[in-house]
């Protein structure tokens, strides 16, 4: 194949249309609640990170599967729009991936999703120079041998690798030893390592996997980070919640500019959390995400949640 063109950041993973809806309280078991608003917007962690990076002056790339529906299409025309370069498997007779997200009034989500065996991402469709050519390669590990090869390729070419993990998928340990920063949901330390204080659990992540920095993102207590010397933390920013769908995607993509800015580790986490707070004041995945601007005034003015490490 021909040389891949550089970019700043290469994104494997997951896509999803989101159809969101808004519900009064979170519907008990056999009961009919009546959705106060309903809307389709696409997102899926890698797929929204890249578009988010994209928004911010970024050179990006996007490695996925799709099926052959009006979702696929949605897809093309946001990364067409935002500039992400695509590599996409399309495969015929296939619905895209899907979620329906019930979103309560206090922007809290609950997701039921599905995708398509056939959509997974197998280790052969990759092409090594999509990864190498690349500052950045962002992986969520849902195909997990594909994940494995692309930061194995980006480890041995000097490409850092950061991990938006939340499920301790089958076989991840050669993944993770190939993570240089390890940006996880609140319950995987625990799950992975079977230490509920979070303080050890992330300890026992970094020295285990030799990652740089692992990271746990906590909702509205902010991210927790160790970098194997001493620990980070970032308190949430206090803004009005309408939907928290995308806060962690908008949180890893946050990370990544800031990575490729060189920011100290605590810029880069209070950056990180001021986007992704103000991603929750939207509807949809990428609804908030905001430019460069809006982030750095928010950092400047914004309340925080207190402290919770």
């Amino acid at each position: 194949m021909t040389k891949s063109l550089q970019v700043d950041v290469v994104g494997v993973g997951l896509n999803a249309i989101d159809t969101l809806i808004f519900v009064p309280q979170f519907p008990g078991y056999g009961s009919k609640v009546e959705f106060r608003s309903a809307s389709t917007q696409p997102g899926g962690q890698v797929a929204t990170a890249m578009v988010a990076c994209s928004r911010w002056g970024l050179r990006t790339r996007y490695v996925g599967k799709l099926g052959d529906d009006l979702a696929a299409k949605t897809h093309a025309a946001d990364f067409t729009g935002a500039g992400v370069e695509t590599h996409i498997t399309t495969v015929e007779g296939c619905a895209s991936a899907q979620s329906f997200i019930l979103v309560d009034p206090r922007g809290e989500r609950t997701v039921l999703w599905r995708r398509d065996e056939r959509l997974a991402l197998k280790a052969e469709e990759l092409d090594r120079e999509w990864i190498v050519n690349a500052r950045a390669l962002l992986v969520d590990g849902a195909d997990t041998a594909a994940a494995t090869d692309a930061a194995k390729w980006a480890r041995a070419a000097g490409v850092p690798v950061i991990a938006d993990l939340d499920e301790p998928y089958p076989l991840l340990g050669p993944l993770l030893e190939n993570v240089d920063y390890l940006i996880v949901s609140r319950d995987f330390p625990a799950k992975l390592t079977g230490e509920s204080d979070l303080r050890k659990s992330l300890t026992t992540l970094q020295g285990r996997f030799g990652s740089r920095v692992s990271a746990a993102t906590l909702g509205t207590e902010g991210v927790l980070a160790w970098d194997g010397k001493q620990f980070y933390y970032s308190p949430a920013y206090n803004v009005p919640v309408v939907d928290s769908t995308g806060a962690g995607d908008i949180f890893h993509a946050a990370f990544i500019y800031a990575l490729l800015q060189d920011w100290q580790l605590q810029r880069t986490l209070d950056f990180s959390c001021a986007a992704a707070a103000l991603n929750c004041m939207a509807a949809g995945a990428r609804g908030g995400n905001q430019p460069l601007e809006q982030i750095h005034r928010l950092m400047s003015s914004a309340e925080r949640h207190p402290a919770a490490y």
